[in-house]
């Protein structure tokens, strides 16, 4: 449905621009005139045309060579002698041979990029995702437990703290009573 609807606007919007090119022009059979029938016929022409004569079909056989001429590679081809492209391939001799050490050792380790293992890469992706979520929850869980304990050693150390300051300060207080009293502390 969706398709003949973009096919309906786009019949309209070249009908919209074949009356703006052509306005009330009509073909010989008197319907209005179509852009793709008068491409067609200009084409047809053209191929008669080149068919006709004999300079236009050597033209189209010497196209290819053309083509080729004008690739800016070619010049290289030209210009480059055989001894200099020897020499450039024997200056890259080391890297060419590193390359094809590790094409070997694709080519011996194929066998296990077409294991099952690495084919059933995308049903482990999913597996892995869902662990990787429990993962951050746990994380998020582990962080929120880590901030509690922190602040369970904080009022510790500072119920230690006040302990510790209340117990010298009763320390004190005895010791100023025990010298009242003349009564020495045991040591």
């Amino acid at each position: 449905m969706d398709k003949k609807i973009e096919t309906d606007s786009l019949e309209m919007r070249l009908q919209a621009l074949e009356e703006r090119i052509y306005g009330e022009k009509r073909n010989k059979s008197g319907k209005p005139v179509k852009s793709a029938e008068s491409l067609a016929g200009i084409q047809a022409g053209l191929t008669n045309t080149a068919n006709k004569r004999e300079r236009v079909k050597i033209l189209h056989k010497k196209i290819e060579d053309l083509m080729k001429y004008l690739d800016p590679q070619f010049t290289d081809y030209i210009t480059v002698p055989d001894a200099m492209k020897l020499e450039f391939i024997l200056a890259e001799e080391d890297f060419l041979l590193s390359q094809a050490a590790l094409l070997e050792q694709v080519n011996t380790l194929q066998p296990l990029l077409d294991s099952t293992y690495i084919r059933d890469v995308p049903e482990h992706a999913t597996k892995l995702q869902r662990l990787s979520q429990i993962h951050i929850k746990e994380q998020d869980q582990t962080e929120a437990q880590s901030q509690e304990v922190k602040k369970l050693f904080e009022e510790y150390n500072k119920m230690m703290f006040l302990l510790s300051k209340q117990f010298t300060h009763w320390d004190e207080t005895l010791r100023k009573m025990e010298e009242a009293k003349g009564i020495r502390p045991v040591e």
